[in-house]
């Protein structure tokens, strides 16, 4: 049973053998040290016969055809489609997980298909869809079909989008984001007491993991926040990460607060109220970030993207819908200026 278990499975990279013939698997800052027959904290990375497999290479959960917008980029290819999928499991703890039906489940206890890389990138071809999402779950676990799929997926014309906590090792980083177009990097809030007793992780990996794409890829990159009433949405906290992005990454990088819904083991919280939401938004622009949108919630100002120069309407969206776009490639249709993003 296990010989067979191990010919469907695929062999990891990122990790190496203890001292206690233990693996340590060094792809995220989790470090987890793994005993025979054992999965990791991720669920997808299993030892057996001290070797680490990857349970979730091929194996994705399902597919959709996703408005871009939805990940959430507003400024990479606005009004297109992407083809989005994960898998099962997670490299964090999240107690406020939206999408936690699938990212606290097993592989071999969650619906799961069979689709090679070549069948993914086909699909997208097929559908004349121009970009691939890796997403619902965090593809840092699955970092092995990640290379793949975008190595090919680059190969064939097709851009990648990794929609992601931000939490990996720096050495894997560079294979896993090497031929990655876009990313959205949810910077969960600017508190370490936060990550550590929500999360189970460190803010100092994400910001690290931020810094790098910033400064040493040419990975478009965007920033999501949902905001949790009492745990992460006051005025203070938001100053804080705002200023932070401003200062290290510029203020041309966009930033997107989302409301908050009960859920996994917060469901006796409230709903972000929408105000908390928009004020989130007045204060990010305040300390001077250019492109700042809301989420989750009715709010086409709010949504819309508007010049930093003249400050007008640019692209002007409902929800994840597109109804009017003044850009002119990459620039203001109404004074000229530079927009940043990826627009063609």
């Amino acid at each position: 049973m296990e010989s067979r278990i191990k010919d469907e499975l695929h062999i990891a990279k990122w990790w190496e053998t203890t001292k206690n013939n233990k693996i340590l698997c060094t792809l995220c800052p989790r470090y987890c040290t793994i005993g025979e027959g054992q999965n990791g904290f991720c669920y997808v990375r299993k030892n057996i016969d001290g070797v680490l497999y990857t349970l979730a290479y091929n194996r994705p959960t399902g597919f959709a055809e996703d408005p871009i917008e939805k990940k959430p980029l507003n400024h990479f290819l606005p009004g297109s489609s992407i083809l989005s999928f994960g898998t099962a499991g997670c490299n964090l703890g999240c107690k406020f997980c939206q999408n936690w039906t699938s990212t606290k489940a097993k592989i071999d206890g969650y619906h799961s298909v069979y689709a090679s890389a070549e069948e993914i990138v086909s699909l997208a071809e097929r559908e004349n869809i121009p970009s691939i999402a890796f997403t619902y779950n965090d593809p840092v676990i699955f970092g092995e079909f990640v290379i793949d799929v975008s190595r090919l997926a680059r190969e064939r014309g097709i851009k990648t989008v990794m929609v992601t906590a931000g939490y990996i090792d720096r050495f894997a980083r560079k294979e896993v984001f090497k031929n990655i177009d876009a990313a959205n990097v949810d910077l969960k809030a600017f508190s370490e007491m936060f990550y550590h007793r929500l999360t189970l992780s460190h803010l100092k990996d994400v910001l690290e993991t931020l810094l790098w794409l910033k400064r040493e890829t040419n990975v478009w990159l965007e920033i999501t926040t949902l905001l949790i009433p009492g745990e992460n949405d006051s005025e203070e906290e938001i100053k804080q990460l705002s200023d932070w992005i401003v200062d290290n990454m510029g203020d041309g990088v966009p930033l997107h607060f989302t409301a908050f819904h009960p859920a996994f083991r917060m469901r006796d919280r409230r709903s972000t109220p929408t105000s908390t939401v928009k004020k989130g938004r007045e204060i990010a622009m305040s300390r001077g970030i250019k492109y700042c949108y809301t989420g989750n919630i009715i709010d086409e100002e709010g949504q819309s993207t508007y010049c930093p120069e003249c400050r007008r309407e640019v692209i002007v969206r409902d929800w994840h819908t597109i109804k009017k776009n003044n850009l002119t490639g990459n620039k203001c249709s109404f004074c000229n200026a530079e927009i940043a993003g990826v627009f063609e």
